[in-house]
């Protein structure tokens, strides 16, 4: 068989990187943080697998090897890694979605019940010593739009649906002439967004961030939710147009909003967006379960042995628009 040379982007004590001992004889192997690391290999790289360094390095690395036919990416989102030379290289690109996606459908779910029950309110008298009973929403019923119906959408879309909730969605193509999604009620085009967002109770950002998608959730859109409306990001921060949506929330246009991605990450201290009582904070690990590292690399191995039959590649992006 051919001899491979995967260039993997990360740092040589990488646990999870023991698991490429698993691969192919025929295979080598080289690991670094700097362009200068893959010298001697990149002339004859075949795949190039960032576990999780820039945009920058990667760019570099893309540019050494005219050999590659193959890059992976650990993350599912691509906004913080494309670039020009990558984008017009001939090499396939892969990336890590759906790897995560059961997880954040639980969390969304957890978000959304948080508000619903009123969760901070039960921690706040219970610190307080105070017994203060109210009043709880219950979801079964209520409605939740998907902004992004993909594969993260489709698992908040199936947990949703298991509680009894009504499940709209949007996607960049629209409603289909043939809608065969049963657990999805109604799918809307992005220019039609608000005519969904007005029936939500719950609105979850699960899309890609692309130039299409850059602030899609703006004003407008904040105008036209209920008042009793959470939002709820897993997607990327800048989809959210992160000014409009504090105003929304300090003014109380809204019930809340849940977000585990934002414009900056890490949050800047004294950001605005810690000292809403209405907001649920995640610092970006919505995904990250014990095993969830392990499951990054096991897709990898995985799709590196279709990659070395011949067979289709898993979750191969179109690097032109960007998912």
């Amino acid at each position: 068989m051919d001899h491979d040379t995967i260039l993997v982007l990360a740092k040589p004590t990488e646990p999870e990187l023991a698991k490429l001992a698993e691969l192919p004889a025929e295979t080598s192997i080289a690991v670094g943080t700097t362009a200068e690391a893959f010298e001697r290999t990149a002339e004859d790289a075949t795949v190039i697998f960032s576990w999780g360094f820039s945009r920058d390095l990667l760019r570099k690395v893309v540019g050494m090897s005219p050999r590659v036919r193959w890059v992976h990416t650990r993350s599912a989102g691509l906004d913080t890694l494309l670039s020009p030379e990558l984008i017009e290289s001939p090499a396939v690109l892969t990336n890590g979605s759906g790897v995560f996606s059961q997880s954040l459908g639980e969390w969304v779910m957890a978000a959304i019940l948080y508000f619903a029950k009123d969760l901070g309110r039960l921690v706040r008298s219970r610190m307080a010593g105070k017994w203060d009973p109210f009043d709880v929403v219950e979801i079964s019923g209520r409605t939740v739009g998907i902004v992004g119906y993909g594969d993260i959408g489709r698992a908040v879309a199936n947990r949703a649906r298991a509680l009894g909730m009504r499940v709209l969605g949007v996607t960049r193509r629209g409603p289909l002439l043939y809608h065969m999604d049963p657990v999805v009620t109604q799918i809307f085009a992005p220019q039609d967004r608000i005519r969904m967002i007005e029936q939500c109770d719950y609105i979850v950002v699960t899309a890609p961030l692309t130039k299409e998608t850059r602030g899609m959730i703006g004003d407008a859109e904040f105008a036209a939710m209920k008042p009793g409306a959470v939002i709820v990001n897993v997607g990327r921060g800048p989809v959210i147009d992160e000014a409009a949506m504090i105003h929304a929330l300090a003014e109380k246009r809204i019930k809340g909003a849940a977000l585990d991605v934002f414009d900056q990450e890490p949050l800047p201290q004294n950001h605005p967006l810690y000292s809403l009582e209405n907001v649920l904070l995640s610092p970006h690990c919505a995904d990250h379960t014990p095993d969830w590292l392990d499951a990054a690399m096991r897709f990898f191995l995985d799709n590196f042995h279709r990659y070395r039959k011949g067979e289709p590649l898993l979750n191969v992006v179109d690097k032109q628009l960007g998912y």
